[in-house]
């Protein structure tokens, strides 16, 4: 599929310094560009490949003013990250358009199930009874959706996903390859020194528009629901427990875990290895910091360490910290001189 930088700068609504006719036919990193290719500079640290780059065209800044002579044609738009995230998004639904429909006869479904128009089942799918899916869904291989689940329209389930039963997936959902939602919560009393497991009866309830990484896992309520809002993100590797609500927006990197009916905000931003207790409130549009351990409930901010505090106070300890066998040696002299 090839386009011309004026398609592409209209499109992005762009200006072009250079030669709108250059046709454009594949994507690629600026420090691996290839003629016919098209890549963005976005941030500062690979400023240099733009005057090296073999690529036809780049999309760049509006503020951008080149040091020497560009080798490829500029695109310039407001926010460079953004315009190439909707261009890569432009080409996967023009891929999507192309995507392959159909039930393969490998596929075990209920014949209860409600199936919707243009979907792709793929071999070894299994949909259990009275499940939903949506119209435009895509299910890949060995995807299990449990008794009485909903799966969305236009909701794609990657290999080996599985929806438990009773569970809900929203529109337009992304969850991929091994990602599992509704197992049990991690619920048990103790009795005379055995653990006597909590039935877990409730659900797991995802909107619109999220995405979930590979291998993630959110766990069914033990009543009620846990609940993922619209839009959230959640990278590979994390651990939704039970009764857990994720506000709208909210984004989760890889490897962090939320314990049991914490409830968390809107558009919220968790870095990597984070993990919040349970029970706790965290509130709308709070950072957290990689490797942080949150503890406690948490007003907008930004967090960072364990136990979590204002960054700019775990900044200040840094430091300190940083010194300390400098202090300590001060305080050892200061003791032997007396």
């Amino acid at each position: 599929m090839k386009y011309t930088v004026a398609q592409i700068a209209q499109l992005l609504s762009a200006e072009v310094v250079g030669d709108a006719s250059v046709e454009i036919s594949t994507i690629c990193k600026i420090e691996e560009g290839a003629p016919g290719g098209l890549t963005f500079l976005s941030n500062p640290k690979y400023t240099h490949y733009i005057y090296t780059t073999k690529a036809s065209a780049a999309i760049v800044n509006k503020d951008f003013v080149p040091e020497s002579e560009v080798p490829c044609v500029l695109i310039k738009v407001e926010n460079s990250y953004i315009a190439f995230a909707q261009l890569l998004n432009f080409y996967q639904e023009q891929q999507a358009a192309k995507a392959k429909t159909g039930i393969s006869p490998h596929a075990c479904i209920a014949e209860s199930a409600k199936i919707g128009q243009n979907v792709y089942i793929a071999e070894f799918v299994s949909i259990g009874e009275n499940a939903v899916i949506g119209d435009g869904a895509r299910l890949y291989p060995h995807v299990c959706v449990g008794d009485g689940a909903r799966v969305g329209n236009k909701t794609t389930l990657f290999a080996g996903v599985t929806i438990y039963e009773q569970c809900v997936v929203g529109d337009d959902c992304i969850l991929h390859a091994g990602c599992v939602i509704g197992a049990d919560g991690f619920g048990f009393a103790n009795q005379d020194g055995q653990y006597l497991k909590i039935p877990q009866i409730g659900n797991v309830v995802i909107g619109n528009h999220v995405e979930i990484g590979a291998n993630t896992c959110v766990d069914r309520a033990t009543m009620g629901s846990t609940k993922i809002a619209d839009y959230v993100k959640i990278d590979n590797l994390v651990q939704i427990a039970h009764n857990v609500e994720v506000g709208e927006g909210t984004a989760f990197a890889a490897q962090s875990g939320v314990a049991g009916s914490a409830k968390i905000g809107k558009h919220c931003i968790f870095a990597g290895q984070t993990g919040v207790a349970g029970h706790i409130q965290i509130a709308d549009k709070t950072i957290v910091g990689a490797q942080s351990g949150v503890t406690r409930s948490l007003k907008s901010g930004i967090y960072l360490g364990s136990p979590a505090i204002s960054a700019d106070r775990e900044k200040e300890l840094i430091v300190l910290r940083r010194r300390l066998p400098e202090i300590y040696q001060d305080l050892k002299d200061l003791k032997d001189n007396r």
